[in-house]
This record gives C-alpha cells, sequence and structure tokens, in this order.
C-alpha cells in the first residue's frame, strides 16, 4: 500500500487525446518549434547528437528514436553519425511529414519510420545500440512503460538519451521565461497553427512532469545504470542518459542520478 506521503505515480496524458492533438498541428508542427523557441531547439537536438557520438558508434549500430514527431532528431543521427535510424511513433500525420523529410533531404543511411506505441514497441530484445525521445517522454501515459520498452530493445551496453523540457534553474530568467511560457506561446502557437489546446497543453505538460531529478531517478529504477542528467540553456531543457548493464543485475555498473554539468 502507498504511504500518504509518497508522491503518487505520475500518469500522462489520455494517448488518444495526444494522437489527435500532435495530428492537428503536424503541418505547421516544424515550423512553430523553430519560431517558439528562437531555433534553440535545433541546438539541443544537436547537444543530444553529440553525446551519441561521445559513446563511438561503430558499424551495424543502430538507434531507435522513440516519438520521433517529424524526424527532426532521427535525420539529425542518420546524418551526422552514418547510423542506420528508425523513427517510431503512434501519430500517422507526424509520420508522413516525417517521411515527406527524409524524401526531400535523404540521409545516408535513410531513415525509417515506424508507427508504434512507445510503451508496446514491435522490435526484438537487443536490437538497438541506442535510443533517443526528444521532447515525447513528456506525452506519453506511462512513462515507466517506455523506460522499460527501451531497456528491453537496447543490447547489454546500449546507451539511452532523453531530451525533455524541464523548469528554469536562474531564478529572474525563470520569471522571464514563465511569462512567455505560459502566457506568449500559447497565443502565438494557437495563431500560428490555427489550433488552439497544443500550446496550452504544452506549459501544461511540462509542470505536471517531474523534475530533472525526478526522471533521472525514473531511468535508474528501470535499469539503467551510470545516470546522468545535464541542463540545457538554463534548464529550460535537460538532456538525460544511462546505460544498460551488460549484466542482468548490473554487477559493476554503479547506478546514480548526479548531474554532469
Amino acid at each position: 500500500m502507498t504511504s500518504s506521503l509518497e508522491p503518487e505515480p505520475y500518469r500522462g496524458p489520455d494517448p488518444r487525446a495526444v494522437r489527435g492533438m500532435f495530428g492537428a498541428i503536424a503541418h505547421r508542427y516544424d515550423l512553430l518549434n523553430h519560431l517558439l523557441s528562437a531555433s534553440i531547439d535545433r541546438y539541443w537536438r544537436g547537444r543530444a547528437v553529440s553525446l551519441l557520438a561521445s559513446h563511438s558508434p561503430g558499424p551495424g549500430d543502430r538507434c531507435l528514436d522513440l516519438c520521433t514527431g517529424t524526424g527532426d532528431l532521427a535525420i539529425a543521427i542518420a546524418r551526422r553519425l552514418r547510423m542506420e535510424t528508425v523513427g517510431s511513433d503512434f501519430c500517422h500525420a507526424m509520420l508522413v511529414e516525417s517521411v515527406r523529410k527524409t524524401r526531400r533531404f535523404p540521409s545516408d543511411p535513410r531513415v525509417r519510420v515506424a508507427e508504434a506505441d512507445a510503451q508496446s514497441l514491435p522490435f526484438a530484445a537487443s536490437s538497438f545500440r541506442f535510443a533517443t525521445v526528444a521532447f515525447g517522454i513528456r506525452n506519453v501515459e506511462s512513462p515507466e512503460t517506455v523506460l522499460a520498452e527501451i531497456h528491453r530493445v537496447l543490447v547489454p551496453g546500449g546507451v539511452a538519451v532523453i531530451l525533455e523540457f524541464s523548469k528554469p534553474t536562474v531564478p529572474g530568467f525563470r520569471a522571464v521565461f514563465d511569462l512567455y511560457f505560459k502566457h506568449v506561446l500559447p497565443r502565438v502557437g494557437a495563431w500560428v497553427s490555427g489550433v488552439e489546446g497544443p500550446y496550452q497543453y504544452l506549459p501544461a505538460s511540462v509542470g505536471r512532469f517531474p523534475s530533472r531529478e525526478g526522471l533521472a531517478a525514473m531511468v535508474g529504477a528501470a535499469g539503467f545504470r551510470d545516470v546522468r542528467y545535464r541542463n540545457l540553456t538554463g534548464g529550460v531543457a535537460a538532456l538525460h542518459w544511462g546505460a544498460k548493464p551488460h549484466t542482468p543485475t548490473g554487477e559493476g555498473h554503479p547506478g546514480g542520478n548526479a548531474p554532469s554539468r
């Protein structure tokens, strides 16, 4: 029985609502990402790719990009690291946009897409050396289930990288960012996309999602070791990563959720 002093497990939004919401803005998703972040989202994804590169991908390694959306991160991984990459998402309209982008700007190797639920992946165990999630784990109903699936499909020693919005850590900056994020961004997003709900949902979902320390604890609880996180842009986003142990019980692979500055 859960103690009244223990926090309730995080549960995300209804998957049907998420699929419909992102489907409605798929045609404007990239434009709004770059516009509303002043293109800083490109920098954040670049940091995720650099982190993968630091783990020395080799011939035959593959990466699974979950909640890939329109495929920005998957395409960046394939182009920069020359690694076979599979972009997986359960929103068909977003994958259509991803395929259009990969046809317009082909990478080598080409990104493949798979329409799949991140909570029930159609891939065999130990299929990928790397797995990434950019701004998607906050939108799933059960992040713990997604992390368990990532752990399952990674090879022993494989690395998971999660990029997600967080809460700014600099007091003065935090106040200014909150004003923009909660009041300006929803209005601009609704005006450009023609859809009101998604850009009200964004700041609300970030506010509900666990802290960077809480997400690191989730990653560790899923069986990953050497869990670390790094704040980006004053804590607006955070990059988390961890490794699947080479041994079933993780002996010799101490855990942790210490930040890496």
